[in-house]
């Protein structure tokens, strides 16, 4: 366990009445709630914290991730990532993640043979399936076709049961590939190939994305091994944006299915789980190592932004971005290198011995060279945010779990500070002023 902040008191005094207030401090926080003994008079609310974008409140007590952004480091359950990667697989990372332990092998065994009994999917999955249009992006489907099998299993509304949630758990683990490959399958007009659970969970995965006449799949193992390596490095981020999504729907007391398509929906954005995406667009407009200097020009410049370096946390090397540029390297040797390969390696070259990026703590992130594999793969751009939603289902249903378990979580919700109008009476249509701000003049505006 990591250890723990010394508690103490936080002494304030308010420069608006003078008075002095003491705030307990636990594991190096305090609770607001603490701050709205903080008033002005005794009709007064009381002081509250405005945080846009969460940058410094902590929403939850949890034991799952640790993040040290300024010295590089990742763990899960405090096992370093680097280790995890080198040494486990996924699906024993995912226990790793829901049960808090590395299991033996009899019940990794245990564990592995229960995923795979559910990676089948209700037949009637098809006919949701094929009511999506040809050209649907696979992400949108999948936020829609997690949500749909919470009506296929009306047990998992009973979140107070271990029992129940233990099973909620196989389920999502095991079907989640299965639901990711016939939403690539359905998007390309191919018949869904159904799980071979013969193969490990990446290269069933695999089977079912790429099949196509074959009698008997094989996976390429080195390309099985790396995939597996990302889910692996996917699989849980602390409270980053899905996550939160995730526990705040979850809070309301859903079903896991539903808390699951929230994250779905989070990691859609092309600020989240689209990330590795733009990465690799940003390298096809480049197109060669010669205008990598020009583009580093404009980025510099501000009239160009250098994707995939940078992160809300990490303010040193990204550690998954050191495993997976390895892993990189280890694919190409398979796939043939591609010529963007070489493109983001003068870009990272460049960008960790310029001041510029240097001062600003810009180092290449998970999604610099995520993509890059993926694409080399066979994987299309489309496909990249819901590799990530794979690989991060262990994580989600941990934190979930963790925060169903946890008694003083409650509903979310934030407060905000009003800023508009006082009260004001209602006046009748023929006797309002019409709306005469730059922005309607210009437009005509006919709301």
């Amino acid at each position: 366990m990591t250890a723990a902040t010394p508690s103490g008191m936080l002494t304030l005094t308010d420069s608006r009445t003078g008075k002095t207030y003491e705030i307990p401090v636990e594991n190096g926080t305090f609770r607001t709630m603490d701050f709205r003994q903080i008033k002005v008079s005794d009709d007064d609310f009381g002081l509250l914290g405005y945080d846009p974008g969460f940058l410094n409140t902590a929403s939850c007590k949890s034991a799952i991730t640790y993040i040290d952004g300024d010295r590089g480091i990742l763990r899960y359950r405090g096992y370093p990532i680097e280790q995890l990667a080198e040494h486990s697989t996924f699906l024993e990372t995912a226990y790793l993640l829901i049960k808090g332990e590395l299991p033996d092998r009899e019940r990794l065994d245990a564990w592995t043979y229960n995923i795979r009994h559910h990676t089948m999917t209700h037949s009637n999955i098809v006919k949701f399936m094929d009511g999506f249009r040809y050209d649907a992006h696979p992400m949108g489907i999948m936020v829609g076709m997690v949500g749909a099998l919470s009506t296929f299993y009306p047990d998992a509304k009973e979140i107070t049961s271990e029992a129940s949630r233990k099973l909620q758990v196989r389920r999502l683990i095991g079907k989640i590939p299965t639901l990711a490959a016939m939403s690539y399958r359905h998007s390309m007009g191919f018949p869904y190939v159904l799980p071979d659970n013969d193969l490990s969970y990446a290269g069933n995965f695999l089977s079912m994305m790429f099949k196509m006449t074959e009698h008997d799949y094989r996976p390429n193992p080195v390309l099985e091994h790396a995939l597996d390596v990302l889910f692996i490095l996917h699989a849980d981020h602390e409270q980053n944006c899905s996550t939160s999504a995730v526990r705040a729907v979850g809070s309301s007391g859903v079903d896991p299915y539903t808390a699951v398509a929230a994250g779905c929906a989070a990691l859609y954005g092309p600020k989240h789980g689209g990330a590795n995406e733009a990465v690799i667009r940003m390298l096809l407009e480049i197109g060669s190592v010669e205008r990598v200097p020009e583009f580093i020009r404009a980025v510099k410049a501000g009239s160009g932004r250098l994707m995939g370096f940078g992160h809300r946390v990490y303010k040193n090397y990204d550690p998954r971005a050191k495993i997976i540029k390895k892993i990189a390297f280890e694919v190409f040797e398979e796939t043939g290198r591609s010529p963007l390969l070489d493109i983001a390696l003068e870009l990272e070259r460049i960008a960790l011995e310029d001041d510029y990026f240097i001062s600003r703590k810009l180092y290449p992130n998970v999604d610099f060279y995520s993509g890059l594999i993926y694409q080399a793969m066979g994987f299309p751009l489309d496909m990249f945010p819901v590799l990530f939603a794979i690989g991060r289902i262990p994580g989600w249903l941990s934190q979930w779990t963790e925060h169903v378990q946890d008694p003083e979580q409650k509903i979310a919700r934030p407060r905000q500070i009003y800023l508009g109008e006082e009260q004001r009476d209602w006046a009748p249509i023929e006797g309002r002023l019409k709306c005469r701000t730059e922005e309607c003049v210009m437009t005509s505006c006919r709301l």
